[in-house]
C-alpha cells in the first residue's frame, strides 16, 4: 500500500536529512501529521527564517545574521589567534568552554577524495587572504577532528601557512578525562603519547 502524495513527500523530505533512513522519515512524518496545527505552522516558519536571515559571515565564515558576524567584530577578542574549525557548529562548542578568546575560521568541511571535495571545494582562499591582511594575526590553531580527512586537511593547512612566518598549532588529541588505557584504540593512544605535556 503507498502513502498518500503529502505523507510520501513528507517522507521524501524528512530522508533528506543526514542519518534519517525510511524508517525515521516516516516516524517523523507521522508524528508531524499529529502535531497541533499551531505548532507546525511555527516549525516551517523556522525552518523558512533560518533559510532566509542566515547567511555565512564574510570574514570567518560562520553562520549569522549580520555580516560581518558578533565574534568578528568583537575587538575585546584576542586578534592574534584564529581557531579553525570544520563547521560553523564547532565554533558554538569552543564557545562553551568559554577559555579561547580568540578569532575563528570555518573550513566548511575537510578535503575528502571520496566526496570528490579539493581544497578549492573549502573555505581555504578566504583564509589565506586573512593571513595575509592582518600582520596582527600571530598563530593558527587547527581545531579540524581526528579523521583522515581532518588529519589530511590539517596537514595541508600548516604546509600553506607555515611559509608566513605564522605559528601554526593543533589541538592536542588522546584520551579523554576519566577514560581508562585498557579500553583505548591504538590511534587514541598514539595521539595521547605523541600530545604528551611536561609537568
Amino acid at each position: 500500500m503507498q502513502y498518500p502524495e503529502p505523507i510520501a513527500q513528507l517522507i521524501d523530505s524528512y530522508m533528506k536529512l543526514p542519518g534519517i533512513g525510511q524508517k525515521s522519515a516516516t516516524r517523523l512524518a507521522f508524528f508531524t501529521i499529529d502535531m497541533q496545527e499551531d505548532d507546525v505552522t511555527a516549525f516551517s516558519k523556522a525552518l523558512i527564517s533560518a533559510k532566509k536571515n542566515l547567511h555565512f559571515c564574510s570574514i570567518c565564515g560562520n553562520i549569522t545574521e549580520s555580516d560581518p558576524c558578533v565574534i568578528c567584530t568583537d575587538k575585546t577578542r584576542d586578534q592574534s589567534h584564529v581557531l579553525v574549525v570544520e563547521q560553523a557548529k564547532d565554533i558554538m562548542v569552543m564557545e562553551k568552554m568559554k577559555e579561547y578568546h580568540g578569532l575563528y575560521h570555518v573550513l566548511q568541511g575537510v578535503m575528502s577524495p571520496i566526496e570528490g571535495k579539493g581544497p578549492e571545494d573549502l573555505n581555504i582562499a578566504s583564509l589565506i587572504n586573512r593571513l595575509q591582511q592582518n600582520p596582527s594575526i600571530k598563530e593558527v590553531i587547527i581545531a579540524t577532528n581526528a579523521t583522515p580527512e581532518g588529519e589530511a586537511t590539517a596537514m595541508y593547512l600548516s604546509r600553506l601557512i607555515k611559509p608566513a612566518g605564522i605559528k601554526v598549532t593543533r589541538l592536542a588529541h588522546g584520551l579523554s578525562v576519566g577514560s581508562d588505557i585498557e579500553y583505548a584504540d591504538e590511534m587514541t593512544l598514539f595521539k595521547a603519547v605523541e600530545g604528551r605535556t611536561e609537568m
